[in-house]
């Protein structure tokens, strides 16, 4: 019985070879789509669980209100961690990252630029699961000056993963570094990558003893059955017991006077599974994903998801009243109603069975183009989360028998003497099931297209935004820190080079690099009520022009000036929250050394123009220049058709300085938009999705469209017969479904707007969402259904009107 009802139902789908193909390639498409952005969360949410004590390990971030100025950090303290396993018993262990940027590593007689580097405890292998291939964990980062590496690491540099323990690197061509461990390449999915984990034993800052300096990313390891919150509860004594002191000692002022003028310093736990979706505070370990983008894409996923099975239900229901006179016929012959159920339902499980077999061949064919697009290493692997493949096996199922239960249950319910008549067929303008679920398929087609034009046009609106500083033709050298005492002369080589037009030498750049927040007070009392916490950064005379910044008062540092080394120039925002009247010639005042208290004081000699030295996401905060040499890197404005040439011309004066050394560059642009690449990202992909979607639901109105004028075949050859021009039928086919998108459209949009209202709530400098976007994203949606509908009415239109009318 079941192999006649498959043999019949197999001869229907291959008698209606169009409509099938149709029906099997959009849902194919629909969950295809919703796989490969299944396996995309599935990655994003998998972070960090290598890890044995996941579930165990918290990271200590701080929350800072100082000078005007809230800063929200993933660091904390140097001693936080060892007095929170003293003093806590619930804290079984803690470990310290402190990034002091990369070095130079020697290779033969050559140093390569090695940036994924840290300085960290011994203990990091207590707490991370970092699985040794060569070396003791317990010691292999107790002494000054030892290094565990990773296993490409060890084969870059000694071409093996074994025997490497003992060797030595040699670093900046002035330190030996022991190679004490080789441990296994890090995952992927971590929310931290590095190759060279170095012994903090040797960094005297982290045993300062300093509890209002903020550097070192701090992690603990609960014992089993801890409660986090009530451990954060604790941390107000933790904050008034040894923070208290210090800044008592340093401003004069108890915590009590520190929080009533409006100050503070909190400390939280973050769940190490969180940080990577969750998280994205200052002086992260790695960039972040985004737990919103999480949310878009599984929304996307579904929206696309129901969109196919949409299109599925409404061509199987569609087409399924041609087949009435089949139905009385078997009726009449004696087929039971259960039978006619059971043959309608074997065909929609049948038909939505070859499409996932599809789906999983276009899902494996395009992921590695999906990879590409979203930086991801995601693997086609079904069976590595056990409840995938029966969920999609059951959402078929269900896919199945819901689209073939109105056939079953409709049409086997019908007399059959009057299906024989003819009497079923109403065509499409009768059906409000159809009509609403094309109306909800194009409101969320409509929907994607106003988020992907939003999101395009916030990214459009950052890469072309003022930041207050030229980063166009920008090249910077890097590594500069290498040539030593000559990289002031090699500065000014290159101020001799043609198509050089400016060079500033310093390590502090807008788009990335080093970073200083120090407090400024305005007297020398160090009132904290009046300062204002500000990044201070080590500048040249050039730095200013060679950015193409601007001056609002006073002028910029000169070579005229010697007393400019004692200069500072501040910018808008600093000069707001100091609120001098006029701030020219005013003095400012930094503690240089917090044990000796030593002061050092600054003349304001100008005021530059607010520019966007974070992320667009963030407000400007204060700033300050000081004329001091920083060697770290070059930044050199450029004027010239020939920049490979002139790149050529940089590297022969960083060689004839430097030959065993490393030369690396980057513009500044590309900088900059690699601080926005996720978001790059996830535009690309909205936009593919949204494709797809549109294309999906435009399958299933081209098969409606068919249906419909297949329906109307008779009266389209009357109404031809009668004078009708191939204008007047296509337009009669048409307006059904165009005022069924309008009406998508006017549902769509509120919704739309409320999500990207939303979703730009993030950046401190957004666009506007405009009508316009809501115009084009409805235009647009019209343009596709029209173009998809009116294919196939003028095909109907052009027919000849005698075949149609002919008596069956």
């Amino acid at each position: 019985m079941i192999k006649n009802y498959i043999l019949v139902a197999l001869r229907n789908l291959w008698k209606n070879k169009g409509f099938s193909a149709i029906n099997i390639v959009g849902l194919a498409v629909g969950l295809a789509t919703c796989l490969i952005i299944t396996l995309y969360v599935i990655d994003e949410l998998s972070y960090d669980r290598y890890n044995e004590k996941t579930d165990s390990i918290y990271r200590i971030d701080a929350d800072i209100r100082f000078g005007g100025n809230n800063m929200k950090l993933a660091v904390s303290s140097d001693p936080m961690g060892s007095t929170l396993k003293r003093d806590f018993p619930q804290v079984e262990q803690f470990v310290r990252f402190r990034g002091y940027g990369g070095f130079q590593v020697k290779k033969a007689n050559e140093n390569l630029r090695e940036d994924r580097v840290i300085y960290t405890d011994p203990t990091i292998f207590d707490v991370f699961t970092l699985p040794f291939i060569e070396g003791n964990p317990k010691t292999a980062l107790v002494e000054p000056h030892t290094v565990v590496i990773t296993e490409k690491t060890a084969r870059k540099y000694f071409n093996s993963a074994s025997g490497v323990v003992g060797k030595t690197l040699t670093v900046n061509d002035t330190s030996n570094y022991k190679v004490t461990g080789v441990i296994q390449n890090i995952p992927s999915r971590s929310h931290f990558n590095f190759d060279f984990f170095v012994s903090l034993a040797e960094s005297s800052e982290a045993r300062a003893n300093n509890w209002v300096s903020h550097n070192f990313n701090t992690y603990i390891v609960l014992k089993p059955g801890s409660d986090p919150k009530l451990l954060e509860a604790q941390f107000g004594k933790v904050i008034d017991k040894y923070i208290g002191p210090q800044v008592k000692d340093l401003m004069n002022i108890n915590m009590d006077e520190f929080k009533k003028s409006g100050n503070y310093i909190s400390y939280s736990l973050t769940p190490l599974s969180t940080i990577h979706l969750h998280s994205n505070k200052t002086a992260e370990l790695d960039a972040n994903g985004n737990i919103q983008y999480v949310y878009i894409f599984s929304a996307i996923a579904l929206f696309i998801l129901l969109i196919a099975c949409v299109n599925f239900m409404n061509l199987s229901t569609a087409r399924s009243a041609n087949r009435a006179r089949e139905v009385g016929v078997r009726k009449v012959l004696g087929s039971l109603k259960s039978n006619l159920i059971t043959q309608f339902l074997t065909e929609s499980v049948l038909l939505s069975f070859f499409a996932l077999v599809l789906a999983l061949i276009i899902a494996w064919l395009f992921l590695p183009f999906f990879n590409q697009l979203a930086f991801k290493e995601i693997s086609f692997n079904l069976f590595a989360q056990p409840w995938m493949l029966p969920l999609i096996m059951v959402i078929i199922v269900i896919i199945g028998l819901l689209a073939g239960s109105y056939p079953a249950f409709y049409l086997s319910a019908f007399n059959p003497i009057q299906v024989l008549k003819g009497k079923l067929s109403g065509g499409f303008k009768k059906s409000w099931l159809r009509s609403g679920l094309v109306v909800f398929q194009f409101a969320i087609s409509i929907f994607l297209i106003v988020g992907t034009v939003v999101i395009y046009s916030q990214l459009s609106y950052m890469r072309n935004k003022d930041l207050g500083f030229n980063r166009k033709q920008i090249l910077i050298i890097q590594n500069t820190d290498a040539l030593g005492s000559a990289a002031g002369s090699f500065k000014n080589d290159l101020l001799k080079l043609a198509g050089v037009e400016h060079a500033t030498m310093t390590g502090y750049l807008p788009t990335g690099g080093w970073r200083s927040d120090n407090p400024l007070f305005p007297d020398a009392s160090l009132d904290q009520k009046r300062a204002v916490s500000t990044q201070t950064w080590r500048v040249d005379e050039d730095y200013i022009p060679t950015l193409g910044m601007k001056m609002v008062k006073g002028r910029n540092f000169s070579k005229k000036y010697l007393t400019d080394s004692s200069g500072i120039i501040i910018n808008e925002s600093a000069a707001k929250l100091l609120n001098f009247k006029d701030p020219i010639n005013q003095t400012l005042y930094t503690l240089e050394d917090i044990k000796t208290k030593k002061l050092m004081q600054y003349k304001i000699i100008g005021v530059v123009k607010d520019f966007n030295f974070n992320s667009l996401r963030e407000q400007v905060t204060p700033l300050a220049f000081l004329l001091e040499e920083q060697r770290n890197s070059v930044a050199i404005q450029i004027k010239t058709s020939n920049i490979s040439g002139l790149i050529a011309q940089i590297e022969r004066k960083f060689k004839e300085i430097a030959p065993s050394q490393s030369f690396t560059y980057s513009f500044m642009d590309d900088d900059f938009n690699n601080i926005y690449n996720n978001e790059q990202r996830i535009g690309k992909i909205s936009v593919t999705f949204s494709v797809l979607a549109i294309l999906i639901a435009c399958l299933g109105l081209f098969g409606l469209a068919s249906y419909a004028a297949e329906q109307r075949v008779k009266e389209i050859g009357i109404r031809k017969v009668l004078g009708a021009t191939v204008v007047n039928i296509t337009e009669m086919l048409s307006k059904d479904f165009l005022t069924l998108v309008i009406i998508a459209a006017v549902i769509a949009f509120p919704f739309a707007w409320l999500a990207m209202n939303s979703w730009l709530q993030d950046f401190q400098y957004r666009i506007t969402i405009s009508w316009w976007i809501f115009a084009a994203a409805g235009i647009t949606a019209l343009f596709i259904a029209l173009f998809t509908v009116s294919f196939q009415a003028i095909k109907a239109a052009i027919a000849n009107p005698i075949k149609s009318l002919r008596t069956e």
